[in-house]
C-alpha cells in the first residue's frame, strides 16, 4: 500500500513538473506513412517512434525551446524548432521525409497542412487508397467547435459545399445529407461507411443509413464525390467514411467523460476508455441520450457502444477487430399539413407512432506491408440488425382513426470482404502508384408489413404474424467486384489517375403480397372486399464495366488544379421492387440508374493562413427515379407513382474559402481569427422524359442557392464559432407541386438558420456550450412521404446544450 501511494505521489509530482503540453504528427515520405522513424527533443529524455500509420506523440512535455529531431535510415534527418509556451498543451506537427540521395519526383503531401481549423484534404495515397484528383474534404472533429452531443450535422458540415442537409432529426439519432440533387433521406445515396467497411442496412438492396457513430467518439470524416464509384462502389454521392479515434500509443488506460443537459430534457453521457498495453492497443466507448424533443410526442432513448482492438506484432503487421452496438427507440411526432405548420410547428396530432433500430457491426481488418513500397489491406464486416417501424400512416390531413397501425419490420444479415493491394513503383525517373482490389458482398433483407396493435405504446408485434396484411419477403442480393486505379506522375507536377471497375450484381425478391378486390356475396347480393396473397419470384442479374480518370496539376506548394471524370450507377432498392404504402404506387417496370461525375477544380492552402477549394461540376443522371403525382382513373384519388422519370442534369459551382485574419500579426502567435464561407450555385433540370408533366422541369432537392459563412476566433485554450446558413427555396417532387392538400408534395421555403458554439480548456477538464438556432427561426427542410411524415417535418427552434468533459 505504501509502496502504491509513493508511485501516486511521485507520478502527481511528474505531472506537476512536466505539464500536459504534446506534440504529435505523421511522418510521410513517397506518398505513404513512415513506421519506425525515430522523434525526439534533441539534449532532452523525450524521444518516440512512429506506428504502422506513420503517427507520433510526445507528451509530459515542460515549457521551453526546443530542437524536434525526425531520423529514418536512408532518409534526409528533419530538424525543426519548437516552443512549447504557458498553455500550449497541443502542437501538432506533420512531415514528409525526402530521400538522402534526391528528391522526391512525385507528388508529396504538404507539411504545412499542419493546422486545419477543422477541414482539410485527403493525401494523395491514404492507407490503402487513393485519392488523387478526387474533389474530397476531411472534418478533423478535434479542430472544431460544434455541438457533437446531439450529431448536429449543420455545424459539423458546415466547411463542406453542395450539401442539402436534412434538419429533422434534433438528436442526431440519423444522418441525412444529399449532395447535387440526390435525395438527403438517410444519405442513402452516399456509400456510408466506418473505418472503411460498410455500415448501411444493405449496400445493394436498402443502402440506407438507420446507424449513425457518436461524433464524440470520431476523429474525422472523409467526404469524397462521385469520383468514389471506382474505389467504393457506385453510388453518384460518393463515399462518406467516419474514422473512429484510436488509444493514445504512450498510454496504458486514458479515459474521458463528457456529460451533456440540454432543452427539452436532453442528457447524453459519453465514456470513452483507450491506450496501449504491450503489442495491443485498445479503444472502446459508451454513450447513452436521452430527451423529451422539441415538438409533442417525440421522445428518444439511444445507446450505443463500441470497441477496437488492434494486435501490432511488428511494424509491418497489423490486426484489427471491432464490434460496434446500437439500440433506440424514438417517438415520431409524424408529419404537419402546410396549414398546421404555419398555426404552430410544435404540433403533434401523431401520438402512436414509434420507430426503433438496433444494429450489431463486426468488422476484422489486416493490415501487412510486403516491403515500404507494397502493402496489403484485408477488410471482412458483417451486420446483423434490424429497424421497424409502427404507426399511422395514413394521410397527414386525416384525424388518427385510432384502428390497428401499419406495422414495418426489417431485418439485415449482411456480410463482405474487401482486400486491396497497394504498390509504389519507378518509371521513367518517376514514382507511381498502382492499386488493384477485389470486394465480395452478400445481404439478405427480410421484409414484413402488415397490422399491428391499435394501442399506443411501442408493441411491435403483428396481429397476425402467420398471414400478414400486407407482405412478406425475402430479398437476398450478392455483389462481386474488381477495380483498380493508378497514379501516373507525368513529372513533378502532372499527375494522371485512370482506374476502372467491374461490377456483377444479383438481387432477388421472393415473397408474397396481398391484393383486394371486389366479389359478389352470394348470401347478400353485394359487393364485398375479398383479400388474397398473390406469391411472387423474381431475380436480376446485371454486369457491367464503368471507368474514370483524374488530372492533377500542381504548380506550385500550396496550389493545385484537379479534373476528374467517374461513371456512376445505382441499383434499384427493395423499395422500388415491392412496399405497400397508402401513399405512393411503384412501377413494375422500373429499371436501374446510371450516368457520370464531371469535377474541375483549383483548390490549396498555406500554414492555416488560408484554404479554399472552387469547382464547377456535372452531374448526368439517366433513367432518374423519382416520384410524380398521378389521379387514379376509377376513383379520382391523386396518387405518387414511382418510376425511372427522365434523364437528368445537375450542374453548378461549388466553393469554400477560409483564412486566418491574424496569422500574418504578431497577434497570429496567440490568436486566430478565422472567416470562413462555403456557397453553392446549382441548375438541375428534367430533360428526356415519357411524362409531359416532367420535361422540363427543376430537379426536386435541389437549393438553387445555399452559403453557410462563419467566424472563428480563439487561441490554443478557447474558442468560439458563429455560423450561419441560407438555403434557397426549392421542390420536393418532380411536378414541381408548391403545395398539395397532403403535405407530402410542395416547396421548402427558404430559410436561414443560426448558431453559437464555444469551448474552454483548463488542463484536464473542458467545458462546451452551444445555442442552435440562435434566432428561433421557424423552418423544416424536409417533406416526408413515410416515416417519419407523411408531411411536413419541422425542424427544431432554439435549443440550449451544456457539455462538460474530463480526461484523466
Amino acid at each position: 500500500m505504501k509502496r502504491l501511494l509513493l508511485s501516486i505521489i511521485c507520478l502527481s509530482m511528474a505531472s506537476a513538473s512536466y505539464g500536459q503540453s504534446t506534440i504529435t504528427g505523421k511522418i510521410t515520405s513517397n506518398q505513404t506513412e513512415l513506421p519506425g522513424a525515430t522523434i525526439y527533443l534533441r539534449d532532452t529524455p523525450h524521444h518516440t517512434v512512429t506506428d504502422l500509420d506513420g503517427h507520433y506523440r510526445l507528451t509530459s512535455l515542460p515549457k521551453g525551446n526546443y530542437t524536434l529531431v525526425v531520423f529514418y535510415t536512408g532518409k534526409a534527418t528533419i530538424t525543426h524548432p519548437v516552443t512549447i509556451g504557458a498553455g500550449e498543451e497541443n502542437l501538432q506537427l506533420d512531415f514528409v521525409m525526402e530521400d538522402i540521395s534526391k528528391n522526391l519526383d512525385d507528388v508529396t503531401v504538404m507539411t504545412e497542412e499542419t493546422v486545419t481549423y477543422g477541414i482539410k484534404r485527403l493525401n494523395t495515397v491514404d492507407g490503402s487508397n487513393i485519392y488523387e484528383a478526387k474533389k474530397n474534404e476531411v472534418i478533423e472533429l478535434a479542430d472544431m467547435t460544434a455541438n457533437l452531443a446531439t450529431n448536429n450535422s449543420r455545424q459539423v458540415y458546415g466547411k463542406v459545399p453542395g450539401l442539402n442537409i436534412y434538419e429533422s432529426d434534433g438528436a442526431g439519432l440519423q444522418l441525412g445529407i444529399g449532395a447535387r440533387g440526390l435525395d438527403p433521406s438517410r444519405t442513402a445515396h452516399f456509400n456510408v461507411r466506418q473505418n472503411g467497411y460498410d455500415i448501411s442496412a444493405d449496400a445493394l438492396g436498402y443502402p440506407e443509413s438507420y446507424y449513425t457513430p457518436a461524433l464524440e467518439a470520431v476523429s474525422r470524416i472523409e467526404v469524397v464525390r462521385g469520383a468514389a464509384s471506382l474505389q467504393y462502389g457506385t453510388q453518384f454521392g460518393g463515399l462518406l467514411n467516419f474514422k473512429l479515434k484510436k488509444g493514445p500509443k504512450d498510454e496504458k488506460l486514458a479515459v474521458t467523460l463528457r456529460n451533456s443537459v440540454g432543452s427539452y430534457g436532453f442528457l447524453n453521457t459519453f465514456t470513452s476508455l483507450g491506450g496501449t498495453i504491450g503489442k495491443w492497443n485498445y479503444y472502446t466507448f459508451f454513450q447513452y441520450k436521452r430527451g423529451d424533443g422539441w415538438r409533442d410526442n417525440s421522445g428518444f432513448d439511444s445507446k450505443m457502444a463500441y470497441t477496437s482492438w488492434v494486435y501490432q506484432p511488428h511494424d509491418r503487421f497489423k490486426v484489427t477487430f471491432q464490434y460496434t452496438f446500437m439500440d433506440y427507440l424514438a417517438q415520431q411526432p409524424g408529419g404537419l399539413t402546410d396549414a398546421m405548420f404555419e398555426k404552430n410547428p410544435r404540433q403533434s396530432i401523431r401520438s402512436r407512432n414509434w420507430f426503433q433500430v438496433k444494429w450489431n457491426l463486426l468488422a476484422n481488418i489486416v493490415d501487412y506491408k510486403f516491403t515500404d513500397r507494397t502493402k496489403l489491406n484485408v477488410r471482412n464486416f458483417a451486420l446483423i440488425g434490424g429497424r421497424d417501424a409502427l404507426g399511422n400512416l395514413g394521410r397527414i390531413d386525416r384525424v388518427d382513426d385510432l384502428e390497428e397501425r401499419n406495422l414495418f419490420v426489417d431485418d439485415f444479415t449482411n456480410f463482405g470482404s474487401e482486400v486491396r493491394l497497394v504498390h509504389t513503383y519507378d518509371l521513367k525517373e518517376q514514382k507511381h502508384v498502382a492499386l488493384i482490389g477485389a470486394r465480395y458482398y452478400q445481404g439478405l433483407t427480410d421484409r414484413k408489413q402488415g397490422l399491428g396493435s391499435d394501442g399506443s405504446d411501442a408493441d411491435f408485434r403483428f396481429l397476425h404474424p402467420e398471414a400478414l396484411e400486407d407482405s412478406d419477403y425475402d430479398f437476398p442480393g450478392k455483389n462481386l467486384a474488381v477495380f483498380a486505379e493508378n497514379v501516373f506522375n507525368l513529372s513533378t507536377k502532372l499527375s494522371l489517375t485512370p482506374g476502372i471497375r467491374f461490377e456483377h450484381i444479383q438481387t432477388k425478391a421472393k415473397g408474397y403480397y396481398t391484393r383486394s378486390t371486389k366479389v359478389l356475396d352470394r348470401d347478400t347480393g353485394f359487393a364485398v372486399d375479398s383479400t388474397f396473397q398473390v406469391p411472387e419470384s423474381r431475380t436480376s442479374t446485371r454486369s457491367f464495366v464503368f471507368t474514370g480518370l483524374g488530372l492533377s496539376y500542381k504548380p506550385g506548394d500550396h496550389h493545385e488544379l484537379y479534373a476528374n471524370f467517374s461513371q456512376n450507377y445505382r441499383s434499384i432498392n427493395f423499395n422500388d421492387i415491392r412496399v405497400n404504402n397508402p401513399n405512393l404506387v411503384v412501377d413494375e417496370d422500373i429499371q436501374d440508374e446510371s450516368g457520370y461525375n464531371i469535377d474541375l477544380g483549383v483548390r490549396g492552402n498555406k500554414a492555416g493562413l488560408f484554404n479554399y477549394d472552387i469547382s464547377v461540376f456535372y452531374l448526368r443522371y439517366n433513367d432518374r427515379i423519382g416520384a410524380i403525382l398521378k389521379t387514379d382513373p376509377e376513383n379520382f384519388r391523386i396518387y405518387r407513382y414511382r418510376t425511372n422519370i427522365a434523364d437528368a442534369y445537375s450542374a453548378g459551382v461549388e466553393a469554400f474559402a477560409e483564412i486566418d485574419l491574424l496569422e500574418a500579426t504578431h497577434l497570429g502567435d496567440r490568436y486566430h481569427v478565422n472567416l470562413f464561407s462555403n456557397f453553392s450555385l446549382i441548375r438541375a433540370r428534367y430533360l428526356h422524359s415519357g411524362e409531359t408533366a416532367v420535361e422540363g422541369n427543376l430537379v426536386e432537392l435541389v437549393p438553387p442557392f445555399s452559403i453557410r459563412p462563419g467566424l472563428t476566433f480563439g487561441n490554443k485554450d478557447f474558442q468560439l464559432t458563429y455560423q450561419y446558413a441560407f438555403v434557397q427555396e426549392h421542390f420536393t417532387d418532380a411536378s414541381n407541386a408548391r403545395q398539395t392538400a397532403s403535405a407530402v408534395e410542395g416547396i421548402i421555403p427558404s430559410y436561414h438558420v443560426m448558431d453559437l458554439s464555444l469551448s474552454y480548456r483548463y488542463k484536464w477538464a473542458k467545458l462546451e456550450a452551444s445555442v442552435n438556432n440562435l434566432s428561433n427561426n421557424v423552418y423544416f427542410t424536409r417533406r416526408a412521404s413515410g416515416y417519419p411524415g407523411p408531411g411536413i417535418i419541422p425542424s427544431e427552434g432554439r435549443t440550449f446544450f451544456l457539455t462538460a468533459e474530463f480526461r484523466f
